[in-house]
């Protein structure tokens, strides 16, 4: 030991440990909110016409300071710092909990600006790591100028991001060139071109026909028909909000920026080599819009938390096929979107699908492995070979009376792309060559895309487009 206290290794001591930060002053006021929120409801309407409005007051305002005090009492027993390459977080009065989270571990770090935090301007910082199955040690909450600079402290560290400067405030896309934002008006059109929002008006007609059939409504009648309406415009009305102002960018070369949200807003650093696949979406009413959305399967996000599809993430609500051609080209650099072709299945496989077979396809382009689905709802996956985990040959007690099987090509995410149907020989040729490009493309750099020869493409004979 040295005389000033360090630990001494070869001759020299060893770097300081930086102190434990603790988390803005303003967070147990946030999270006690969200408390006494849930306490006012399940108090209910029946508590408050039994003790009057004063006694109501009294009893939601004592209940609000004893959240406070808990909450104060956690944030100041709550710290993060980091040790070499390490985020340690140290939380708890009672049981204490100390987690060290390896960086070289970590996926992404989110951050997000619920509706409360964007009026005190503070946000919150979600870490991802290989293996989790949920949002690890979410810090909530600190200022955006300090989430902004540790979220890209600590890509640094794990090697996914290079320093920026974040002088720029998580509001927008940090500087970087843009490359699409939403309409808007498009995105509330097209969640007026959902199945809910059309068929809500015949609901509402036909309750209404009930009512002046029967010439009574009980209050039972008018809660579960307000309860059925807002279960049915839950979902378009979220996708508005979690969507709105979607703004892409591209930052430092190839680094994509996405920023999103009304109530809550969020921002995220999307490196592509966490692209699993982009997957393309023809909803039926759309489609005489031409619209379509993107979507990508990313790497480190945690499974589907309630009323959040998290273990994919937008890349566009709604748009175009050319906006659609560039930003797949952004996402997964040197595929062109209008150059994929697909095969169909061979016509025997129409026992299997009477009506949906001239739907299916499958194809091998130079960077992915395309595949497509869907009669009403069109769905066409892109997985790069360079991020194939696994591929299946798989085949079913009917399948094999016709001499076919379905060729599955999985990811980290856990989805597949899918060659439905194929030949028994052909689906045993498309696996070995699914196989050969994923060990080729994760050995050799990133190279342009070029023409795949003739002869490596014999099975695909019908080119469609996507």
């Amino acid at each position: 030991m040295s005389d000033t206290g360090h630990p001494v290794t070869s001759g020299r001591p060893a770097p300081e440990v930086e102190p434990r930060q603790r988390l803005h002053p303003l967070s147990p006021l946030l999270k006690g909110a969200k408390s006494i929120a849930v306490i006012v409801a399940a108090l209910s309407w029946q508590t408050l016409g039994q003790v009057g409005a004063t006694d109501f007051a009294l009893i939601v305002l004592a209940l609000a300071v004893g959240v406070v005090i808990f909450s104060a009492v956690g944030w100041w027993n709550t710290g993060y710092h980091v040790v070499a390459r390490e985020l340690r977080i140290t939380e708890g009065l009672v049981w204490r909990r100390n987690r060290a989270i390896p960086l070289d571990r970590l996926q992404a770090v989110e951050l997000r600006r619920p509706l409360l935090a964007q009026i005190s301007g503070l946000a919150e910082l979600r870490l991802e790591v290989v293996g989790g199955n949920k949002a690890e040690a979410p810090l909530a909450y600190l200022t955006v100028r300090d989430a902004a600079t540790l979220r890209e402290r600590l890509l640094a560290l794990s090697g996914r991001a290079a320093p920026v400067d974040t002088a720029t405030t998580a509001d927008e896309p940090a500087g970087g060139a843009p490359l699409y934002r939403v309409r808007n008006h498009d995105l509330l059109i097209s969640q007026l071109l959902t199945p809910q929002a059309i068929l809500l008006p015949f609901g509402v007609a036909w309750v209404s026909a009930q009512f002046l059939l029967e010439g009574s409504w009980t209050f039972i009648g008018i809660a579960s028909t307000v309860t059925a309406m807002a279960g049915v415009l839950l979902q378009p009305i979220r996708r508005v909000l979690r969507d709105w102002d979607f703004q892409l960018a591209r930052e430092n070369g190839d680094r994509l920026v996405l920023h999103y949200g009304l109530t809550e807003t969020r921002s995220q650093l999307v490196p592509p080599n966490r692209v699993q696949a982009v997957r393309l979406t023809w909803p039926f009413l759309w489609r005489a819009k031409g619209w379509m959305r993107l979507r990508m399967d990313i790497a480190g996000l945690s499974g589907p938390e309630p009323g959040d599809d998290k273990s994919s993430d937008r890349l566009m609500p709604v748009g175009d096929l050319p906006t659609a051609r560039a930003l797949v080209a952004a996402a997964l650099p040197g595929v062109d979107l209008a150059t994929l072709a697909t095969s169909p299945p061979p016509p025997r496989a129409r026992l299997l699908h009477p009506f949906g077979l001239r739907f299916l396809g499958a194809g091998l382009a130079a960077d992915v492995f395309v595949s497509r689905s869907g009669r009403i709802t069109r769905e066409t996956a892109l997985i790069p070979y360079a991020r194939m985990q696994s591929v299946r040959v798989v085949q079913g007690p009917v399948q094999r009376r016709l001499g076919l099987a379905t060729v599955y090509a999985d990811t980290a995410g856990g989805h597949a792309g899918a060659a439905h149907d194929r030949p028994l020989a052909e689906a045993y040729a498309i696996a070995d060559q699914l196989a050969l490009r994923a060990r080729r493309a994760r050995s050799a750099p990133p190279v342009p895309a070029v023409p795949v020869p003739a002869t490596e493409e014999t099975f695909w004979q019908r080119p469609e487009q996507p």
